[in-house]
């Protein structure tokens, strides 16, 4: 394989395993310990 194919390959995995991670940190069960900084703070 070329090398520019096995870059673009590791590129578009990488971003898509940090999408997958965000999304899963951002709507899965470790979003519990998440804290809401407007509901911290309401006057």
């Amino acid at each position: 394989m070329e090398p520019a194919i096995v870059l673009s390959i590791s590129i578009g995995v990488f971003v898509l395993a940090v999408t997958v991670f965000s999304i899963y940190t951002a709507f899965g069960p470790p979003s519990a310990q998440l804290n809401d900084p407007f509901e911290d703070h309401e006057d």
